[in-house]
């Protein structure tokens, strides 16, 4: 159970696909003949919203857990899959969580260059967001964040002083 005080629904309300956006419906071949007045043909289930809304919240949360665990490669596989499909702002603040987990995957190889690059970019894709966005303390991993790529920037290496952020559920107001 999660800690008083605390929404982890938050969290997936801002993933959450629109009912009827661009969900493919079944449809008769040319020259079929139409079904009668008043008869609606079913979504087809693998792109129905809902199912395709609770795929996406899955891939959310394992991305997190993923996240916070430092399997950042996992992490961006997974919310990749909830980008290709979300629409704004939720893409751009979903871009820039990725873009901060590849940068902690290419730190993690050795490659400290592309890693202070992409933390710059998401960094920049997520400063329009408020501080708590979607029931997560976003202003607390932009400033992690920002510690790392000003490490990197100056040529210093952020470990073993600064651990790797984790993505934490903001106290509700």
């Amino acid at each position: 159970m999660p800690p008083e005080g605390r929404d982890p629904e938050a969290l997936l309300r801002c993933l959450r696909v629109a009912a009827g956006c661009n969900h493919a419906r079944a449809r008769s071949p040319p020259g079929a003949t139409p079904p009668a007045a008043g008869v609606t043909l079913p979504d087809a289930p693998q792109d129905h919203p809902s199912t395709r809304a609770a795929k996406d919240r899955h891939a959310f949360r394992r991305g997190i857990e993923q996240f916070n665990a430092g399997r950042f490669f996992d992490a961006h596989e997974n919310w990749e899959e909830v980008w290709l499909r979300s629409p704004e702002p939720e893409k751009t603040f979903l871009q820039g969580i990725i873009q901060i987990a590849a940068a902690f995957h290419h730190y993690s190889r050795g490659n400290a260059r592309g890693a202070q690059s992409l933390l710059q970019a998401g960094l920049g894709r997520l400063a329009r967001f408020p501080d708590v966005y979607c029931g997560i303390a976003l202003g607390a991993l932009r400033a992690a964040v920002q510690e790392w790529a000003t490490a990197l920037a100056g040529g210093r290496n952020p470990r073993p002083e600064n651990p790797f952020p984790r993505i934490e559920l903001a106290e509700n107001d």
